[in-house]
């Protein structure tokens, strides 16, 4: 584990994040006391339209209004 001051990490940080990215486990320290570790982001990865097409049916209720017993629930003020 290699462990920066807060002056090293901002000195160096691409460094850093290159070290990150390569799975090096990185730590950053205030005086002697560890406060963050630098981790990658895992991607999100890319939507896809149409993804869900033959996955979700709606049937010909789908756009006919709430029963009053379901609209009483919502908070519409």
């Amino acid at each position: 584990m290699a462990q920066f001051s807060v002056h090293d990490a901002k000195t160096n940080l691409s460094r850093l994040i290159a070290d990150a990215l390569a799975g090096a486990d990185v730590v950053i320290a205030r005086g002697s006391v560890p406060v963050v570790r630098l981790v990658p982001v895992k991607p999100q990865g890319r939507r896809v339209f149409g993804a869900l097409k033959g996955k979700i049916a709606l049937d010909e209720t789908f756009n006919e209004p709430l029963p009053e017993d379901e609209v009483g629930g919502w908070n519409l003020a």
